[in-house]
């Protein structure tokens, strides 16, 4: 017979373990989130919250299970970030209550404390949408609790819940079409797992440390240059705050926090509220957060209070194997991309191009490439990155000749250009006009340098350049030249302003030995230090270097 009882101390190390498992693959799960508008990131945030919660018990002596319970749960609702984070820390409220009272938990009263989680969960979203955190969790706790026998330990019923969610979490994309499309798992259901993960292995007498790396979350950069002066507001702001209901205001024990809730669900969308005594948590998605805000002063006082412009998107990220899945055949947006080099074209595909045309200077496709690329993409709308002036009339007659889909050529010249345009690309819009459009806008502000021989004498915009001198250019200007290419690069990325920008790929020739390209990166990375430095391999011929900024 393995454990039998749960209590406070036991607990505690469920929720550490959980939170150091969870810390060391957040990643995983923030590279999962690959909604059109994220909101946050999901792995920073669902850390955040449980840590909240688990820091909460640390070097507190809890005399018994109900105590230690409430007390991580109200940790958790002051640090919950974020749709998922909010979700987290509810269903832990959820449990919180179902063991109230509690000294110590054996199997049914801790089964009970799920389905209370499983119920808080729920309760907390104004629209639940099946296949995400709220189904892993609700189809895992029913398994499970099915399951319990008069011999079930915790060890048993742990492994049933796991087992359970793995299998949960792969069925979200079939009750969620955003999933099924995008090719991935629900992040928040992730997130999930791997926290009961660190549950079981403590139950199981499995020490996990909390990683001096999964300790804190390093902000990453925000490009604000996705909104400027011309942008016009389209997904609203996410707007969160934890309201103290005050006596002065309104009389708080009374208080009908459904009348706040009503209210927000017809200003907002995306709403995640809930009440813990006088405290309320709001999570929205509005286009007048100041409107919201004025409003629900009228009941009491911010104790926090975050506002973030959903239109500053993170760069998204290559999703882990594990939790990836075959795409659906046919779907609504397909893209074909013409690169050189196995590195660069590996990495487009990475960021979701369907099909490589092999092609770039002096190896310019055939329309019939093009054609027989298309052949292999099922969808309705096609959209290509020539990624070179002299192969953008190829694409257009191949075009013309193709028949079975609507194609689209993006106005697209350089690698640089296709690369950020893949990596925004918005596989939601409706109207594939308007998202050719944005392509198209995006990668007219896109800068690409790049270095490369020169095969001739000649001297152009005041450069004198020799045979065989390395060149540094970007668009028809040339920039630098000399007979070093590590110093014609340094050059050219000094003379594109590299450390105005948040963000620069350097992309590695066939022909740069690996020493001289580690060099050129450190330095940058020492030079530029407000600009996130991205190596690539990219094997690339012709161009010994690729630098793409933005």
């Amino acid at each position: 017979m393995g454990t039998a009882i749960i209590d406070s101390a036991l607990y505690a190390k469920m929720l550490a373990c959980g939170t150091a498992t969870l810390s060391a693959n957040k990643k995983t799960v923030n590279d999962l989130n690959v909604f059109p508008i994220p909101d946050g990131d999901t792995g920073d945030n669902m850390c955040m919250t449980i840590s909240s919660g688990s820091s909460a018990l640390s070097g507190e002596d809890q005399p018994d299970l109900g105590k230690a319970a409430q007390t991580a749960a109200s940790g958790m609702l002051l640090g919950a970030r974020g749709n998922s984070g909010v979700i987290l820390s509810r269903i832990f409220a959820g449990i919180a209550r179902g063991l109230q009272g509690v000294k110590e938990a054996g199997i049914k009263e801790l089964s009970h404390a799920m389905e209370c989680g499983v119920e808080e969960s729920y309760n907390s979203v104004s629209n639940p949408v099946e296949g995400t955190i709220l189904t892993v969790f609700k189809d895992s706790v029913k398994y499970a609790n099915s399951l319990i026998g008069e011999e079930t330990d915790f060890e048993g019923y742990f492994e049933n819940l796991f087992a359970e969610m793995e299998r949960a979490l792969e069925r979200t994309p079939d009750q969620l079409d955003v999933l099924k499309k995008a090719g991935v798992v629900d992040s928040g259901g992730a997130g999930l797992i791997y926290i009961v993960k660190g549950m079981k292995d403590a139950v199981n007498g499995i020490e996990v440390e909390l990683s001096e790396a999964g300790q804190s979350s390093s902000a990453k950069k925000i490009n604000i240059e996705s909104f400027t002066e011309d942008s016009v507001m389209e997904d609203g702001y996410c707007t969160e705050f934890l309201l103290r209901l005050t006596n002065s205001k309104v009389d708080v024990k009374n208080f009908d926090e459904n009348v706040l809730f009503d209210y927000l669900n017809s200003v907002g969308e995306s709403v995640v509220a809930f009440r813990d005594g006088s405290i309320i948590k709001v999570h929205v998605h509005t286009f007048e957060p100041g409107k919201i805000l004025d409003h629900v002063q009228q009941y009491g006082e911010f104790l926090t209070l975050k506002i973030e412009n959903m239109m500053l998107q993170h760069h998204e990220t290559v999703i882990a194997d594990n939790y990836h899945i075959k795409k659906d055949s046919h779907k609504k947006y397909g893209s074909v991309v013409v690169a050189s080099g196995s590195g660069i074209a590996d990495t487009f595909k990475d960021l979701g191009a369907d099909e490589i045309v092999e092609g770039g200077q002096t190896m310019n496709p055939s329309a019939k490439s093009f054609i027989d690329a298309f052949e292999k993409v099922d969808a309705d709308t096609i959209f290509v990155f020539p990624n070179n002036s002299n192969i953008v009339l190829t694409a257009k007659q191949a075009a013309k000749l193709y028949t079975k889909a609507d194609i689209r050529i993006i106005n697209s010249t350089t690698i640089g250009q296709c690369f950020v345009a893949l990596s925004v690309l918005d596989s939601t819009v409706e109207n594939p006009d308007e998202l050719e459009s944005s392509l198209n806008k995006i990668v007219s502000n896109v800068v690409t340098g790049m270095v490369s021989k020169a095969i001739r004498d000649t001297e152009s915009d005041g450069v004198e350049i020799r045979k065989d001198d390395y060149i540094g250019f970007a668009k028809d200007v040339i920039y630098c030249a000399g007979k070093k290419r590590k110093d014609v690069v340094l050059e050219l990325a000094d003379k594109l302003g590299t450390g105005n920008y948040d963000v620069a790929l350097v992309m590695k020739g066939i022909d740069v030995d690996q020493d001289e390209f580690d060099s050129v990166v450190e330095k940058l990375g020492s030079v530029c230090t407000m600009t996130e430095i991205i190596p690539i391999d990219g094997k690339q011929p012709v161009y010994d270097y690729i630098i793409v900024l933005e």
